[in-house]
């Protein structure tokens, strides 16, 4: 990414400081994506789907409103500078939007692990686009919402790679006419007024070699979105090595990284050549159900101000937090914003040297 470039992210990621924000340096605090629904979300989705049980899409709308505006509202208590509603109203990451888009069909759940199932669809016919996949949730939650919010979509290349493909000669060429599906809907985000989009694309982590795809995906989705518009990516924890540095030309402000749950053991991967984008952190481990220490938190927040300054620095739990208990998310998130807002004034006061030689969380 090229000093122009940069100076663009670093723009376009401003708007979303808080005008009141009582420290010089700001690091923004943001989550990933998903959150542990209300129990009683899932219930509701077992009785609409319950042809005996009197509980109809009205009553549906209404549970997934009311999530959405409890999480939201959650959110914003623990001080995120830029909010999700957990995706509430999603119930899995490729088969919400399989159901949205032209092309795809359903023919029943696929064992993944353990004894979790995954209804994995199949493309049978060339992919198109049908109607709005996240707008009506993005006017919901910005309505509701006091701070901004974010909007994570499943990228291309995961929708194509996690489906069966029965109708392209190649995962590739599917790939990329879903990545047009997915510009038409951003389009679509930005007119209602979305500034903070971040493409998920966890397959990326486990097929590294395939980048090259990604990034002509990325380059698709990205034609025609507005400089205003904060574009990031998030990578699911796998070997870096692989995608990096290549992964900087992909034409993204932000990358969103796993970092926390391997212990921080691949920061070393982004010291050389240079880290010139924007990197959002995961500074708490989602796959762990204990709250991490300000303190915890507080040193893993310099680890990535060894390879970013504060500037382009956004921290996060590491992954969605769906499957954590819900007061332990909560926990994860509000210790978090305390830890950024003490690093910040701890970087005013100069007392974290964030020019020469990068200073180690544990020194």
């Amino acid at each position: 990414m090229s000093d122009e470039s940069a100076s663009g992210s670093n723009d376009a990621r401003n708007q979303f400081r808080p005008e009141d924000h009582d420290n010089d340096h700001f690091i923004l605090t943001t989550i990933v994506g998903s959150y542990p629904k209300p129990k009683w979300v899932d219930r509701s989705r077992e009785l609409y789907n319950d042809p005996d049980a009197d509980f109809d899409g009205k009553a549906w709308q209404e549970a997934k409103d009311d999530a959405s505006r409890l999480i939201t509202d959650e959110h914003e208590r623990a001080g995120l500078d830029v909010v999700v509603d957990g995706e509430m109203r999603r119930n899995e990451m490729v088969e919400y939007f399989a159901h949205r888009i032209s092309g795809y069909e359903f023919n029943g759940p696929v064992k993944v692990w353990g004894h979790n199932y995954f209804d994995k669809p199949s493309v049978v016919t060339d992919v198109e686009y049908d109607e709005t996949w996240l707008v009506d949730e993005y006017e919901f939650t910005s309505e509701v919402a006091e701070r901004p919010v974010k909007v994570p979509i499943t990228g291309p290349y995961t929708l194509a790679s996690w489906s069966f493909n029965e109708a392209y000669d190649d995962e590739e060429s599917l790939a990329y006419d879903l990545a047009d599906l997915v510009n038409e809907e951003i389009e679509k985000l930005v007119e209602a007024g979305a500034r903070y989009i971040q493409i998920d694309e966890p397959a990326l982590a486990t097929t590294p070699d395939d980048h090259a795809i990604v990034g002509g995906c990325l380059e698709r989705i990205a034609d025609g979105i507005p400089d205003d518009v904060y574009l990031g990516l998030h990578v699911c924890y796998g070997d870096y090595s692989r995608i990096y540095p290549e992964i900087l030309e992909f034409p993204v402000d932000e990358f969103d990284l796993e970092l926390a749950n391997g212990d921080f053991e691949q920061l070393d991967v982004f010291r050389d050549p240079e880290f010139t984008a924007n990197l959002a952190l995961g500074v708490t481990d989602a796959h762990t159900a204990e709250v991490e220490s300000v303190e915890e938190i507080k040193a893993n927040i310099r680890k990535g101000l060894e390879i970013v300054p504060p500037e382009q620095l956004t921290v996060s739990p590491d992954c969605g937090l769906k499957l954590l208990p819900r007061d332990v998310a909560y926990g994860k998130m509000a210790n978090m914003v305390q830890a950024a807002r003490e690093v910040e004034a701890e970087l005013d006061a100069g007392e974290i040297d964030i020019g020469g030689e990068a200073v180690s969380a544990d020194d």
